[in-house]
């Protein structure tokens, strides 16, 4: 028997400028978290996430959101280690829109390996306004082609598509820059998970 979702009431933002992602758009309290996802002592090569979010006319999405969720160096998520301990958090949001290109750019660790068939990867999930779901997909690392190749996940993406879910790598100021648009629609069209 298929599963039914649960029906929406109403569209789910652009709510998360005030709320979600507050600082970051001149309200005068925190964010409870934001596109920081480390701090100085955690084990592992410090990189950079940056892209935009495009809609069907490949024009950046001005009011997105981002939420990136990931393992530390040594493939463990964060219930399994102390933040206080290292600085490392493993879970990151940002909005699109004080950026001036509606960019995203985090601050993270290269996430390590969570078991012999999954390569390095970072889980998102992105909200925008009209949009009454949640969008799930993940973020793999174009210098982990060996470890690509073995990924169950990836591996059940038809091959002509799997490029939407490869971040490439770039360098910027001696550390690694990995670029990641999201395309909503057209033929650049990113895969989404449906969870």
């Amino acid at each position: 028997m298929a599963r039914l979702r649960q029906t929406p009431s109403q569209t789910i933002g652009p709510f998360f400028a005030y709320s979600l992602t507050a600082e970051q758009y001149g309200y005068h309290y925190n964010s409870i978290v934001d596109g920081s996802m480390t701090g100085g002592n955690a084990d592992g090569e410090k990189i950079y996430i940056v892209g935009n979010v495009f809609d069907g006319k490949d024009m950046p999405i001005s009011d997105a959101m981002l939420e990136l969720w990931q393992a530390d160096a040594h493939g463990r998520y964060r219930k399994l280690i102390d933040p206080e301990e290292n600085g490392f958090t493993g879970f990151g949001r940002l909005g699109t829109g004080t950026d001036p290109g509606f960019q995203f750019r985090f601050t993270t660790i290269k996430p390590g390996s969570i078991g012999k068939n999954q390569a390095p990867h970072i889980n998102i999930i992105l909200f925008m306004r009209g949009s009454l779901h949640s969008y799930y997909t993940r973020l793999y690392f174009s210098d982990e082609r060996e470890m690509n190749e073995k990924d169950e996940i990836l591996n059940i993406i038809p091959l002509e598509r799997r490029h939407t879910l490869i971040a490439e790598q770039r360098e910027n100021k001696g550390i690694a820059e990995y670029h990641f648009d999201i395309y909503m629609q057209g033929k650049n069209e990113t895969i989404f998970f449906e969870l």
